[in-house]
């Protein structure tokens, strides 16, 4: 009898034609176990109530996602990352908003907004608490408008209004990936089967971690995020320079940690592009930037210097709350003339960015969207007044842009 030799079980492929992979090599459980194992460790560590909330409600759907995921024949499927939103979303926010609980910066963007409507200002004349500071920029008021216009109703808490901003603006920013998609699917031909179809890369990334909590407990950091990724989105389009200039303008009136994104997109539009497309971006980010911020700073140019300039850097008279003890933070807090050495770092810092721009300007969307992730992460290790959840930033930045490896992984 002629022996029959059979293929290796990691090449092994189901009737949809997707390759099975071998179960010591599966990552995707093992991801979703550690995530359950993170949620559990930060319920017990924290202070914060709405975190508790969520560690307790996000373990429960990493741990279900797990499950799935060992029971999954293909790795990375959409029945697992649904639990995990499921989980580490939209539970702990149902209950949280129940709880009338959140971050302070929910009830400070709220309370902003009730400013902005009452006096044209989004800043208290006179803050002496921490939570009477505002240190947003005049954009991000217009997400609390809602809660002033329509009152404390679920449909106007600002949380809601952040992960809009922020799930809308990667949506706008997904399309090109979305059509190549599509398109390689018909080139492909119907798969049918348990697990063909892959996730979306929007439903992975909210149940990252790092994003579910902010979703969940009021990251204000989101909207921000969003928009810088589609301005970076836009400035890797063909003739999309005015809109990736709006994009990013947009998000420079949101909050400070938008702007090193400027000088990054608009050099990767005048290599890509040429200099008229930057100049073009360059007037357009300038305009909607100058349009969120200037009329409402010069209502009380005294405020908002207290609140946007002068608090974050701990010389408002009261100290941020935004103290992990990160390099910048540790240095201020433990050196002598610890403050003025994190500054004097993080111009260095910036100084060092700055050049290595121009002598070696990245040229694809993905080679930007490092760059400033790489810069953000610096800044964000350095600056005196500084929390870890600020490196979303960088983990949005650096993974988002690589979705399409993500379903290429999944389906090869």
């Amino acid at each position: 009898m002629a022996l029959q030799f059979q293929p290796a079980p990691s090449a092994l492929r189901h009737r949809d034609g997707l390759r099975r992979t071998p179960r010591g090599a599966r990552w995707d459980g093992l991801y979703w176990a550690g995530s359950a194992v993170f949620a559990l460790a930060l319920a017990a560590m924290t202070t914060l109530p709405a975190h508790r909330v969520w560690g307790v409600c996000a373990a429960v759907g990493y741990a279900v996602a797990a499950v799935l995921a060992g029971r999954s024949a293909c790795a990375w499927g959409r029945s697992s990352a649904l639990a995990a939103v499921a989980g580490s979303v939209l539970l702990p926010l149902a209950v949280l908003m129940v709880l009338g609980t959140a971050q302070p910066e929910v009830g400070v963007v709220e309370h902003s907004g009730d400013l902005l409507l009452a006096t044209g200002s989004p800043y208290a004349p006179h803050p002496s608490l921490v939570d009477d500071f505002n240190p947003y920029l005049p954009g991000m008021a217009l997400l609390g408008l809602p809660h002033a216009l329509l009152g404390d109703t679920p449909p106007t808490d600002a949380r809601l209004w952040f992960a809009t901003v922020f799930l809308g603006a990667l949506a706008l920013a997904a399309r090109p990936g979305a059509d190549r998609l599509q398109a390689a699917r018909r080139r492909s031909g119907p798969r049918t089967g348990v697990g063909a179809t892959p996730p979306n890369p929007a439903l992975l990334l909210a149940s990252c971690p790092a994003v579910a909590l902010a979703l969940a407990v009021g990251g204000v950091d989101l909207p921000v995020i969003g928009l810088m990724c589609l301005g970076l989105a836009l400035a890797g389009r063909r003739g999309g320079a005015v809109g990736a200039g709006a994009a990013m303008g947009a998000a420079a009136a949101l909050k400070w940690t938008a702007w090193p994104l400027l000088p990054v997109g608009l050099v990767l539009l005048a290599v890509t592009a040429g200099r008229r497309a930057a100049v073009r971006a360059v007037v357009t980010a300038m305009a909607v930037a100058a349009a969120g911020v200037v009329p409402f700073a010069l209502v009380d140019p005294h405020a908002f210097v207290e609140h946007v300039v002068l608090f974050p850097l701990g010389a408002a008279g009261a100290g941020s709350p935004a103290t992990s003890p990160l390099p910048g933070h540790l240095l201020a807090t433990h050196v002598p003339g610890g403050r003025a050495v994190a500054v004097a770092a993080l111009a260095a810092t910036a100084v060092g960015m700055a050049v290595w721009l121009l002598a070696r300007p990245p040229r694809t969307v993905v080679a930007a969207a490092d760059r400033v992730a790489l810069g953000l992460t610096l800044a964000m290790c350095l600056m005196p007044a500084t929390r870890f959840g600020y490196l979303v930033y960088p983990l949005v930045l650096a993974g988002w842009f690589r979705r399409d490896d993500l379903r290429a992984a999944r389906t090869h």
